[in-house]
């Protein structure tokens, strides 16, 4: 009662060989589990192209009233001010398309402190835009200030 097996060459009835796919599925399900938990992670980033600082343009007088620039301010605590007259985040977006209503340029400048939280800063830049901005150039500073 044995098994009989070919000798030499001769592989009809043998056993054929295979590959085990097993490893193979599971390093598979591993990746896509780390591609999935990583990508909602990438979609939270913001990408900007900031300015680059100018230290040869020179200051011009500051303009008058009528012509005055709107300059759209974050600081560290989250407080937002328009031109130096502070306002309540839920009433931004009807104060700045009030204001550019008013003109006939829609460019804000956009200066935030360093210590301010992105959050703020980017809720106020959106705000910006929906309330009429239709350009918003971000202020730098000189070093060595």
């Amino acid at each position: 009662m044995g098994m009989s097996v070919p000798q030499g060459g001769a592989r009809k009835g043998g056993v054929a060989p295979s590959m085990n796919v097993t490893p193979l599925v599971d390093v598979v399900l591993v990746l896509l589990i780390i591609f999935m938990v990583v990508t909602p992670l990438l979609a939270k980033q913001l990408w900007l192209n900031l300015p680059k600082k100018d230290d040869t343009a020179k200051l011009s007088p500051p303009p008058d009233d009528a012509t005055r620039p709107v300059v759209l301010t974050v600081d560290e605590r989250g407080v937002i001010r328009i031109n130096q007259a502070e306002v309540q985040r839920g009433e931004l977006k009807e104060r700045l398309a009030r204001i550019f209503a008013a003109r006939s340029d829609d460019v804000l400048y956009f200066d935030a402190e360093d210590e301010a939280a992105y959050a703020v800063a980017v809720e106020a830049m959106d705000a910006a835009r929906m309330g009429g901005a239709k350009t918003i150039a971000v202020l730098t500073e000189k070093t060595g200030r």
